[in-house]
């Protein structure tokens, strides 16, 4: 039975107040039903990925957003790892270099959108300059509001060319975060994802909830919709991802084009 997952989904002029999210499932499905219907929605998304490619008029653009150490790695390496890479791309996002400060803030998006039958994922996203850039008061105030605008409008272009969007937010804890950040501190092989700049930004915590709020209140909408994940169960994280992303390729109304010779006709010598 597929996953509901509207109670995940955001609706438009929604008040968000994170905390009264979940950040564990802990619904009735277990462990080893939900790994066995992953593992049918993976199949069943590498079809509609396939799809999408010879459709070839659509696209999909997946956002990642979520505080360090909820696992936005993992969830593209277990979603995204077992469909076509040549019909897919994944960007990560990380601080903008002169060149891009030397441009609005979506240029070096825009460049990064996929292509017409291709699926692009960020690893973080525009959305940075709402979040952090509002919490390090890298931009002035007025400016920074209008940036939701600006967000709003650049994702209705984007949609009626064709891009279909679809954004999720890794929600967890703080406490589950210091864990899993002890365990990169404990783990050689994981020393290298942990940096000591991570320590500050926890302590900024509140600050960006309040800034996650707001992006996904005033940046909801039914055509570029965020879901926000309850991501402390790995295995029901990417179950809840997949299933959205069957859902979402599944009303696009892909279709195979159409061929211009009878096969019937064909004989291969």
């Amino acid at each position: 039975m597929p996953l509901n997952t509207k109670d995940y989904r955001i609706d438009s002029n929604k008040t968000v107040k994170l905390a009264a999210f979940p950040t564990r499932y802990e619904g009735k499905l277990d462990k080893e039903e939900a790994l066995a219907l992953f593992a049918k929605l993976i199949e069943k998304f590498k079809e509609l990925q396939a799809l999408l490619y010879a459709d070839g008029g659509k696209a999909l653009l997946v956002v990642l957003q979520a505080m360090d150490a909820a696992g936005k790695d993992s969830t593209i390496r277990n979603v995204f790892g077992p469909i076509n890479p040549q019909g897919c791309k994944v960007v990560s996002f990380k601080s903008p270099n002169a060149a891009e400060l030397a441009h609005d803030f979506l240029w070096r998006i825009h460049q990064n959108i996929p292509r017409k039958g291709h699926i692009g994922v960020f690893n973080r996203s525009h959305y940075e300059d709402v979040l952090i850039a509002r919490v390090k008061e890298l931009v002035p105030k007025e400016q920074l509001k209008k940036r939701y605008t600006h967000i709003n409008n650049f994702e209705s272009l984007l949609t009626d060319e064709g891009t279909r969007i679809v954004k999720f937010f890794l929600h967890i804890s703080p406490d589950y975060q210091k864990e899993q950040l002890q365990e990169r501190l404990d783990t050689p092989e994981k020393l290298w994802k942990f940096s000591p700049s991570d320590i500050p930004e926890r302590m900024h915590w509140d600050e960006y909830q309040k800034v996650y709020e707001t992006a996904i209140e005033k940046c909801s909408s039914p055509e570029s919709p965020w879901y926000i994940v309850p991501a402390e169960r790995k295995w029901f994280r990417n179950l809840l991802v997949v299933q959205v992303l069957v859902d979402t390729l599944a009303s696009m109304n892909l279709k195979y084009p159409e061929v211009t010779f009878n096969p019937k006709e064909i004989k291969i010598p």
